[in-house]
């Protein structure tokens, strides 16, 4: 199956300049929901369905933790990361392997080397192997095989659409995002991924984000419980210096991004955004999710300016700032 997200479809959303001339243009779609879910506003297509990659990683947390297995505070946000690979991050995901005396080797996701840069070079120095702990979706693999034991479902293709544990996903996925998935594909850690539209995904990322640790409904009191343990522990849902990390502590937003230029995030008071960039490139997905939230009213303006210092968007011209990577929703 091919997707129809087309580039007529799409909106200019950031531009990249250098010494004031206009050198790239990032295009794509978003949409902002109002607290109550109401569409404050659409840019391009936000109908059509696309993967969100692992922005689709809270689905999976929450789906986890509501078939019976407990994931509170740091354990929580690293089932849903997508980890730089530091000795804290790995620490992490060892440790809910050890509930269950589950072997590394049962993850399916690939063996990889840190992506944090300090880690990285300590890896290499190591001359240690790449190994699965390593890999930036390894605490959500780890949080899957754990549902597995607590089910008693088989650890042998937990990652086949047809295995338990998938049916559950795309069951939670279904629900919060009141859609059926267009399209199923393995994402790049081999796990299912499945396309919403941008307006689906952004309904089921609020209903997540805003729920109420009171609900009646256990899958809402572990969405309430996953949502906290991001925002108190937002150095184990990305890394230092990266994106999410930055946005969650200096903001308090709820920010997840996904492969190929897709971002969700949620403000304090419950205002939500969803966005694709078209050409795939993450680079400017946070800081247009900020101005989106920001000019909702939803999140401070010039807490927004300074955060943006912070996101790696300048432009280089030898070792001179010449520029930037600037919003223009």
């Amino acid at each position: 199956m091919t997707g129809t997200f087309s580039i007529s479809d799409a909106v200019q959303l950031a531009v990249v300049e250098r010494n004031g001339f206009t050198e790239s243009r990032h295009a794509g779609s978003a949409v902002v929901l109002s607290p109550e879910g109401e569409q404050l506003r659409a840019l391009g297509d936000v109908a059509t369905p696309v993967f969100p990659r692992s922005a689709m990683k809270p689905f999976q947390a929450v789906a986890v933790m509501a078939s019976g297995v407990t994931l509170r505070g740091e354990d929580a946000a690293i089932a849903t990361a997508s980890h730089s690979g530091t000795a804290a991050h790995v620490a992490l995901v060892r440790g809910l392997l050890a509930r269950d005396g589950l072997p590394e080797s049962a993850l399916g996701c690939p063996p990889s080397a840190p992506f944090d840069q300090t880690s990285r070079d300590e890896f290499t120095r190591s001359g240690g192997p790449r190994e699965r702990v390593y890999m930036t979706c390894s605490g959500k693999h780890a949080a899957m095989l754990l549902a597995c034991s607590a089910n008693g479902w088989p650890l042998d293709g937990y990652l086949d659409p047809a295995h338990p544990l998938q049916k559950r996903i795309l069951d939670v996925l279904e629900r919060l995002t009141g859609e059926r998935p267009a399209a199923t594909a393995p994402d790049g850690c081999g796990a299912p991924v499945h396309a919403v539209s941008l307006t689906g995904l952004a309904r089921g990322i609020q209903k997540i984000t805003t729920a109420a640790p009171s609900s009646p409904f256990a899958l809402f009191r572990e969405a309430a419980a996953l949502t906290e343990g991001v925002r108190e522990n937002a150095w184990a849902i990305a890394g230092p210096g990266q994106p999410d990390t930055v946005a969650i502590e200096r903001l308090g937003v709820f920010a997840k991004f996904g492969a190929e230029g897709v971002m969700v995030m949620t403000a304090p008071n419950g205002t939500t955004t969803a966005l694709k960039v078209l050409d795939g490139s993450s680079r400017a997905s946070t800081i247009i999710a900020l101005r989106l939230l920001a000019d909702a009213g939803a999140v401070d303006d010039g807490a927004v300016d300074r955060v943006a210092t912070e996101l790696d968007l300048w432009i280089m011209g030898g070792e001179r700032r010449v520029g930037e990577i600037r919003a223009t929703i």
